[in-house]
């Protein structure tokens, strides 16, 4: 997974949007989004990009190396958006 700055993120947003690749959004080199690109808007499209997160944010947790506070910090604060939010930047 490609890990990029917001600054690279925001200008290089249409490319970003016509990827298939997801990208890991950092601030100040913390961690603060991803985006999971999806090809529909179909409910079972929503549906596999939900499980197509869960994979990505796994591995992007396995790679980390982030400690437990930190994951569970993180987890609060998703667990906090829900699913129709918007990811501002």
């Amino acid at each position: 997974m490609k890990s990029v700055g917001i600054k690279e993120f925001r200008d290089k947003a249409s490319q970003y949007l016509a990827s298939r690749e997801a990208v890991a959004v950092k601030r100040h080199g913390k961690l603060v989004g991803f985006y999971i690109p999806v090809e529909q808007s179909e409910e079972t499209d929503i549906e596999q990009a939900s499980i197509r997160l869960n994979q990505t944010v796994e591995t992007a947790i396995a790679e980390s190396g982030m400690d437990e506070a930190t994951k569970r910090e993180c987890f609060r604060f998703i667990s906090r958006r829900t699913v129709n939010s918007t990811f501002r930047i």
